[in-house]
């Protein structure tokens, strides 16, 4: 449809630069005017301003001037209709297109509610969309949204305001990530976000040491300085090159690259009866190997014993190569 449209406002203002050349150069050859006068005498026809003719027009130059009349208003009323009907069409299309992503937004739960869509709020939408998990973004540059609605969800406004979050559905959503340059816009962010939603994970992005017991003590589960991280990595690299590589290769992206999984142990249990990790044998099953276990109270067993018993609530880390890790989850219907 907006194709259609696009040719016929070609086709209208090829046909108006028509007119008007055709106009300059009757004029030019019928009543022998400089180029000057056969512009003014065009402009003023086809335009029907009234003005006076620049000199006495012969019976030909009257026959040509009642032609260009004519003309022109066909011309001219058939360029403002389709002009008219795109400029329609493309509010239309803008006010379906808001219904339509708030529609989507209204029937998430359990999403993930992103603020920013810069250097790091689009490093963690690309990690979102890898893992199929629901999300959306809060951005208030309507370049930045135009640039990339096609890809993700965006809800347009500052995350500094209640109702810009209620429309990201801040409400159901069960995890929340600031990813402001600001360090005072993601306290406040956190602050606003924890009133809506006292259930929320949240993880905030820090560029100050000082700010990151501020955003804790309003209510942020994590606290992420990507300043930080790079400098740790880059000295890392340099004390211990082989083992950061190699960690760098426990990356959860690409298809020769070896990943991590985290596994709720009730995904295990609906499908096998199992009291421990030997139960589990997802070693010989899977080819997967149990590397670490989160107890039910947030602590972390790192290699755990084979005999270690499994509580409910408790989640296991994997290691295993993608097609490894693809057998676990076809095996046990997880993700």
């Amino acid at each position: 449809m907006r194709r259609l449209l696009r040719s016929k406002i070609a086709l209208a203002l090829f046909l108006m630069l028509l007119v008007l050349t055709f106009g300059i150069v009757g004029y030019k050859s019928l009543s022998d005017f400089t180029w000057i006068e056969a512009i003014y005498m065009t402009i003023i026809t086809v335009t029907t301003v009234g003005f006076s003719e620049v000199r006495p027009l012969d019976p030909s130059a009257k026959i040509f001037t009642v032609f260009l009349i004519v003309t022109s208003v066909f011309i001219f009323g058939f360029a403002l209709s389709v002009i008219t009907e795109y400029l329609l069409e493309r509010n239309s299309l803008k006010v379906l297109k808001k219904k339509k992503v708030k529609k989507r937004i209204d029937n998430l739960s359990d999403h993930i509610v992103v603020c920013g869509y810069g250097r790091n709020g689009m490093q963690a939408a690309e990690r979102l969309k890898e893992y199929k998990r629901p999300f959306v973004i809060i951005e208030k540059d309507k370049e930045v949204i135009e640039h990339h609605e096609e890809e993700v969800l965006f809800v347009e406004g500052d995350a500094n305001e209640d109702d810009v979050l209620i429309k990201a559905g801040i409400e159901k959503a069960r995890y929340l990530i600031t990813a402001l340059p600001d360090d005072a816009e993601n306290l406040f962010i956190v602050l606003s976000a924890r009133q809506l939603n006292k259930k929320l994970f949240i993880i905030s992005r820090a560029s100050q040491v000082t700010t990151q017991s501020k955003l804790e003590l309003a209510g942020a589960d994590k606290v992420i300085m990507p300043d930080k991280i790079g400098g740790d990595h880059m000295a890392s690299l340099v004390v211990m090159p082989d083992l950061i590589t190699f960690m760098d290769k426990l990356s959860m992206e690409g298809e020769h690259t070896t990943n991590l999984e985290e596994v709720e142990i009730e995904d295990f249990t609906q499908l096998v009866d199992c009291k421990s990790i030997r139960d589990l044998d997802l070693r010989r099953q899977t080819g997967c190997t149990i590397i670490g276990y989160i107890e039910p109270n947030g602590n972390y067993i790192i290699n755990p014993e084979a005999d270690l018993e499994l509580q409910p609530k408790g989640k296991v880390i994997v290691l295993g190569r993608p097609e490894q890790i693809r057998k676990l989850n076809e095996m046990f219907q997880i993700g």
